[in-house]
């Protein structure tokens, strides 16, 4: 038989899993840093424009992903500190994980109605998430 983690554990994993995926847009647009030579190093942000357009992309999606971290980890949070220990929670923090790697992925790759899409499912995730928790605390 096997044995299913705790709602509280799934939320905590998806935060640290969450912060993971801010950085991994970032590997790309170092590598294109590099790939524009050392002096990008130096002054990053002034060489943004000699970046190729997905070293661009990647940085958005980086950025992007700081903003729906701090909601994201406000709403898991709040989840786990009221107690909340359902089925949903665990799809809305785990469909958030999902949604957020696949956001960079399509962000980088150009995919505008599918990075937007997995945007939407992030950002229900979260206020999911939320509202649990709201659910929770008043009863």
């Amino acid at each position: 038989m096997r044995s299913q983690l705790p709602v509280s554990v799934i939320l905590l994993y998806s935060i640290a899993a969450a912060a993971v995926l801010i950085y991994l847009p970032f590997l790309l647009v170092a590598y294109a840093r590099v790939q524009i030579g050392f002096e990008a190093l130096a002054t990053p942000r002034a060489k943004f424009d000699k970046l190729p357009p997905y070293a661009q992309r990647a940085t958005w999606a980086h950025q992007n992903s700081f903003e729906a971290f701090m909601l994201f980890a406000t709403a898991a949070l709040m989840a786990y500190v009221t107690g909340v220990d359902s089925s949903t929670a665990t799809v809305a923090a785990i469909a958030f994980v999902v949604a957020r790697l696949l956001y960079s992925i399509f962000y980088i790759l150009n995919i505008p109605l599918l990075r937007s899409l997995m945007f939407a499912i992030g950002s229900l995730g979260s206020a999911t998430l939320i509202t649990l928790s709201i659910i929770q605390a008043t009863n």
